[in-house]
Order: structure tokens, then C-alpha cells, then sequence
């Protein structure tokens, strides 16, 4: 698999002449990776690309991977920063949500990873069934007390087809409450902002300097190249995304072809995406861009769709950029989608 990734970062090296400012290694748990094989990687990436002086260099990990040895080989690889999937400090939270580790691996391994990484950000979950206010803040508290810099969490939500889901069904564990993950949406918020924190995406929370610059690079809508599978791609005008089936992608890399396929976005599409992501960040929607890249009719769809949500103060316009309230803020998505050409 190593192998082929590296020749699929051969195959795609025209695709983006500006020079790299992030790699983010994710999705599965790259952490199983040796230092031997993220170093291989990265260097396909200086091989093959120009990349800017200091990239973001970015590896999800889960906390049962991060041994003390793992952790010392990370340091004297590229690597800057670690994104830990914590997801909870309580152990009956984490067996809830079936995660191989427990607390006190989730305290450690933020312990020996605070020692030899600066740029650490983490997740954590809200709107757990049965979780108090004071649990979650508990969780929050316990998160602060490691300086992390950063913090992204989400809202618990029910796949289907998971244990979790089972469990709700057999009636073992009561579904997710929309009231209570409002309530400790609002608790992170104030929480964190009264620790330095800028709320600077729906679902990030980063101190100066801190900001996420690989998922900020999506959010703004900058071309991204995505290797092997299941990866997608962007490049300002298609969207494009490798074979999920791991044989088949080596398969396809080894015989010298891209297993993937690509959609043309439509002007809608990237209204669409830009209200979208626009709506989820402090940078808002620049209601100049809408108008010089998608027209004046456009614009005048999206003024007159945004009244009701500003008359109910869950939106605003302030120097030419709309934006949701602190009130509007959980509500974000449906907004959005509200707000869509269709």
C-alpha cells in the first residue's frame, strides 16, 4: 500500500504546481505507519512537489497507538502536529462509544505528546446520552489542563448499522438529545473563548496560531490533492475521489492507472459549497465574491433567502460579509442548506 501511494504521488505531480502548504496524513489510523514508511512518504511529497518552507504536517492518531517509543519516533520524523482522537476522558463514555482506549491511555498519551510536540489539537464529543453539563464540562476542564492549542468537537451521531445504533434500538441506551448537544455546544463555546480560543470554524476551536491550516485551506476553498483510497480531490472546478477497495486501488496504481472518478461542479454546486462553508467559519460569506462569481441574481437570492434567519437574529451582515450569530451557531447546517440553489 506504501509503495503504491508513493507512485500515485508520481502520477499526480502536475496537478498542482503552487507549492504545498499542508500534508495531513488521515482517515483509518495512519498512526500504524512506521516512522521508516511516513518518512518514505513525505519525501514522495518533496519529490514530487514544490512545498512551502515549514509545512503543516499533520498525523491522526488514536491514543492506544501512542506509545512513549511511537511518540519519540514521530518527533524525529517531519511531523508537527498531532491531531489525537480522544473523543472522552470517562471510560464509560469511550466503552459507549465502543474506542479502544480508556482514560488514563488518553491522559498519557497527551502527557508524553505535550513533552515533544508544540502543535497538538484533539477531539472531543458532546451531546452524549446521559451526560451532565458538569460532565462535559469536566471534559472540557481536563482538556485545558494539558494546554492544548487546539480543539475540534462534534456533536454524537447515530450511523447506522453500528453497535451504538443496535443499542438504541434495544432500547440499552437512549438516542442523542438535541437540546442537551445545544447546551454543551454553548458551554464549549464560552468555555473555550474564555481561555483564548477562537471559534473559527463550526466544529474548531484554536488559539492564535493554532488554526487547523490543512482544513482551513477546505473551508476557504483551495485546490487539494487526495492520495490513495477513498481520497478525494479538488481542484476549483471538479471533485474527484480514488476506489474505496484497497486491491482493486493497488490493483488499478501497479497497472499505471488513477482508480478514481470526477464530477463537474456546477455554478450551483459551488454556491452550494461556498454558503456552506462559508456560513460554518469567522470568515463568513463575502457577499462581493457571490456576486462577481455567481452574479447579481445570485446575490439577490441569497439577501432576500437570509431575511427571515436575520429578522430571528440567527444571522447578520456586517462590511459586506453575512455571517450566523452566536445564537445561529448550532443551527449552522440546517441554515446553510436553507439557503441553497436549487
Amino acid at each position: 500500500m506504501v509503495q503504491a501511494i508513493i507512485c500515485e504521488i508520481g502520477m499526480r505531480r502536475s496537478e498542482i504546481v503552487t507549492p504545498i502548504e499542508t500534508i495531513y496524513f488521515g482517515g483509518g489510523t495512519p498512526s500504524v505507519l512506521s516512522s521508516g514508511e511516513i518518512r518514505l512518504l513525505i519525501d514522495a511529497v518533496y519529490t514530487n512537489f514544490d512545498v512551502a518552507e515549514n509545512p503543516e504536517i499533520t498525523l491522526e492518531a488514536n491514543p492506544d497507538d501512542l506509545t512513549s517509543e511511537k511518540l519519540n519516533e514521530l518527533a524525529v520524523t517531519k511531523i508537527n502536529r498531532l491531531s489525537i482522537g480522544i473523543q472522552s476522558f470517562f471510560d464509560e463514555d469511550l466503552k459507549m462509544m465502543n474506542r479502544a482506549h480508556n482514560s488514563d491511555e488518553a491522559k498519557k498519551s497527551l502527557a508524553e505528546a505535550r513533552s515533544l510536540f508544540d502543535n497538538i489539537s484533539i477531539d472531543l464529543i458532546y451531546g452524549v446520552p446521559g451526560m451532565s453539563d458538569e460532565k462535559w464540562l469536566q471534559n472540557v476542564e481536563t482538556a485545558l489542563s494539558f494546554e492544548i492549542p487546539h480543539i475540534s468537537s462534534y456533536a454524537l451521531t447515530v450511523e447506522p448499522r453500528t453497535a451504538f445504533s443496535k443499542m438504541i434500538q434495544t432500547g440499552r441506551l437512549s438516542a442523542p438529545d438535541d437540546d442537551v448537544a445545544e447546551r454543551h455546544f454553548h458551554l464549549l463555546i464560552e468555555t473555550l473563548a474564555q481561555n483564548n480560543f477562537v471559534h473559527y470554524e463550526l466544529s474548531n476551536f484554536g488559539k492564535a496560531g493554532y488554526f487547523s491550516q490543512n482544513n482551513s485551506a477546505y473551508w476557504l476553498g483551495k485546490k487539494y490533492i487526495g492520495i490513495g483510497p477513498s481520497a478525494h480531490s479538488y481542484d476549483g472546478k471538479a471533485r474527484s475521489w480514488n476506489i474505496a477497495n484497497n486491491a482493486l486501488y493497488i490493483k488499478s496504481i501497479v497497472a499505471g492507472t488513477l482508480p478514481s472518478e470526477t464530477e463537474m461542479l456546477t455554478d450551483k454546486d459551488r454556491f452550494n459549497e461556498y454558503v456552506m462553508t462559508g456560513l460554518r467559519t469567522i470568515w463568513g460569506i463575502s457577499l462581493r465574491r457571490i456576486e462577481v462569481d455567481f452574479g447579481t441574481e445570485m446575490l439577490e437570492y441569497l439577501l432576500k433567502s437570509s431575511q427571515k434567519f436575520i429578522q430571528r437574529q440567527l444571522l447578520e451582515i456586517h462590511d459586506g460579509v453575512l455571517k450566523t450569530t452566536t445564537k445561529g451557531k448550532f443551527l449552522t447546517d440546517g441554515i446553510a442548506s436553507d439557503l441553497f440553489a436549487v
